[in-house]
């Protein structure tokens, strides 16, 4: 089975916190001992983690530029969900709630779009297997735990799968900055797929052919968009709004 790495203190608590079997080894910086670190430690000898000291320019070779707070936990890598896996979810749930991520390839972004997914309460993530960024070690630390928690899906053929679940009941919107519709004055309270594509480029032509309508955020400043991450967690959370709103 292929290993990866989770980095940085959230998101090493976070897999010990919810998927504890699946780290094999943690290394924790010989340089640092505090409440944080120590707490992290604990939770490992719960599980009978083989723990490691070691320099903290070893760790900063595992991880290459990005900062490790003194942890980096080596993990077998995460299943992610397949197309039918996908599909038999969406067929269990009431009232689904997806997010589909068109050609995002700058991981911070990615990782920012998972820890909205989960705060939001979404059901799975979708992403095309191609042109888009994964499940890497810096996805990983900048969703803070998400990633290790929410249902992750890349895809053959985005179109055809949006396809396959419009067929089920849920209705796509995607982001578009010449659309016409204000994103707050759009129906989510039943099954719903929100849709946004890749920085700069947005929406791919099929991508955006496939969706039941196109949405916008008004934009009163000087800049002409959104960041991908900032545009996701608007709208994720205009849906939480408005079902909650519905529900009571």
């Amino acid at each position: 089975m292929s290993k990866t790495k989770v980095f940085g203190l959230h998101a090493v608590r976070s897999v010990l916190q919810n998927n504890p079997k699946s780290v094999v080894k943690l290394l924790l910086s010989e340089m640092r001992s505090d409440q944080r670190l120590n707490e992290i430690e604990e939770l490992a000898g719960e599980f009978d983690i083989e723990l490691e000291r070691t320099a903290p320019r070893d760790l900063q070779k595992l991880v290459g530029e990005e900062s490790h707070q003194g942890v980096v936990a080596v993990c077998r890598a995460r299943e992610v969900l397949s197309e039918p896996e996908l599909l038999k979810l969406v067929m269990s749930l009431d009232k689904a709630f997806l997010l589909v991520v068109d050609g995002v390839t700058d991981p911070h972004n990615l990782g920012a779009i998972l820890r909205s997914a989960d705060a939001a309460g979404v059901d799975a993530v979708i992403v095309p297997k191609n042109g888009s960024v994964g499940l890497t070690p810096v996805v990983r630390k900048v969703a803070s735990g998400a990633a290790e928690t929410i249902a992750f899906c890349p895809v053959t053929n985005l179109a055809r799968t949006l396809s396959e679940l419009k067929s089920m009941g849920i209705w796509f919107y995607g982001a578009a900055d010449a659309a016409a519709s204000d994103y707050t004055t759009v129906d989510f309270t039943g099954a719903t797929g929100l849709v946004l594509g890749a920085e700069g480029k947005g929406l791919r032509r099929l991508t955006k052919e496939a969706c039941d309508g196109l949405i916008s955020i008004p934009m009163a400043g000087t800049v002409s968009s959104l960041n991908v991450s900032v545009a996701a967690g608007i709208c994720l959370f205009e849906v939480v709004r408005q079902r909650r709103k519905a529900d009571h």
